[in-house]
């Protein structure tokens, strides 16, 4: 299995592909063709001195009679951890904050409006691991923690809405955990929060004995640069997940996630693609990258050697427009930054032309569904 000695799909298509017949291929890998957009060199200056990635794409929409562009920019962030697992709690949460720091302030340079962070990006993914100390230690209040302190400040200061995946403790009712996703006005607000609505339990992936399915539904989030939604890990793979943060009314919904390449690079590049076409919207897919080793081995129950680490996180961020177009994706082994910019318009016209939401027959899903969840439910199958 390719880890970090591969860069990207992209690099390797680059290297290999003559170029008169690479435009066709990026045609059909990645559709209509995004716009470079020209970011300022000093914030190309800042990420190479901060050691990361920096790309930058548009999409276009129509230009309309009635409606101006309403245009927005995006930014996607990837990283690893840039300490040990074993290192002391509160060293590695700072050690964080000040990574994620550096590269919001590249964000504001390139002029970001609303930036995500990927999935518990305040501590390694220690969910594969199934022990409780020291990893419940990273659980914060999402209303007030330390955490959302920081990202409120970061908002306020560069005008950004920001949206910080975090373990959630919920300290006013039992001090439970949740997989949670904090979004932060730009006048550096609590906007709300939003928690993961589907828990894996897939090999090491089995979060389970940490937190359940999430209770707050599907909210969207009216921000003045856009209805925005978080898709938590997950639920990329839920086809109706998708559909009802659409329904109620997301523009943009982002996907922090953190997953291995043995497990699904495949599925990658297609989920998030293909819920921006299905529902008419632009969606944002994150994942962290490199290898995080734990102080314990663990197992994963499926007979195999214990281990202590459990895949290499392979990068790959992209954003997907709802004509299916989608930028090339950030690299698998190093920490980025993906801003793209994106006309708002484009949802409305995607709509208008394929009507999926006028001929989804949600109605009849909606009553064949009542029935399908009932205990004594016969599937309609027709025999001779």
């Amino acid at each position: 299995m390719a880890e970090a000695e591969w860069e990207s799909l992209e690099r390797c298509l680059e290297k290999h592909i003559p170029p008169a017949e690479l435009r066709n291929v990026k045609r059909v890998l990645y559709g209509k063709e995004t716009r470079k957009l020209d970011l300022p060199s000093r914030a190309f200056e800042a990420a190479s001195k901060e050691d990361f990635e920096l790309q930058g794409y548009a999409f276009e929409a129509a230009e309309e009679q009635l409606r101006p562009p309403r245009i927005t920019r995006v930014g996607l962030v990837q990283n690893r951890t840039p300490l040990p697992a074993d290192t002391p709690v509160a060293e590695q949460v700072s050690a964080l904050h000040r990574r994620i720091e550096a590269i919001v302030e590249v964000a504001a340079a390139c002029g970001v409006n609303i930036i995500c962070f990927q999935e518990a990006w305040t501590m390694p993914f220690a969910f594969c691991t199934r022990e409780k100390l020291p990893w419940t230690e990273f659980a914060e209040s999402a209303e007030d923690g330390p955490t959302t302190r920081f990202c409120q400040k970061l908002a306020k200061k560069h005008d950004m809405v920001v949206v910080s995946p975090i373990l959630e403790r919920d300290g006013e009712h039992g001090d439970v955990l949740w997989n949670t996703a904090v979004v932060i006005s730009n006048s550096g607000a609590v906007l709300g929060k939003t928690r993961k609505n589907h828990i894996p339990r897939v090999g090491d992936f089995n979060e389970s004995t940490y937190y359940m399915e999430g209770n707050l539904g599907h909210p969207v989030f009216q921000t003045p640069f856009g209805r925005i939604a978080v898709n938590i890990c997950y639920g990329r793979h839920h086809p109706l997940n998708w559909l009802m943060y659409s329904i109620n009314g997301a523009e943009i919904i982002f996907n922090p996630s953190a997953t291995i390449g043995a497990l699904s690079e495949s599925l990658w590049p297609v989920e998030a693609r293909n819920a921006a076409i299905a529902n008419h919207c632009f969606t944002c897919a994150i994942n962290r990258v490199g290898k995080e080793l734990f102080p314990n081995e663990f197992t994963s129950g499926d007979g195999k050697k214990a281990h202590r680490e459990f895949g290499y996180f392979y990068g790959s961020s992209y954003v997907s427009a709802p004509d299916g177009s989608r930028t090339p994706g950030l690299s698998r082994c190093q920490d980025g930054l993906l801003v793209a910019e994106l006309n708002l318009n484009l949802c409305r016209q995607m709509n208008d032309i394929w009507n999926f939401k006028m001929t989804g027959r949600f109605e009849m899903y909606a009553r064949e569904f009542a029935e399908a969840v009932k205990p004594n439910y016969t599937p309609n199958i027709v025999k001779e």
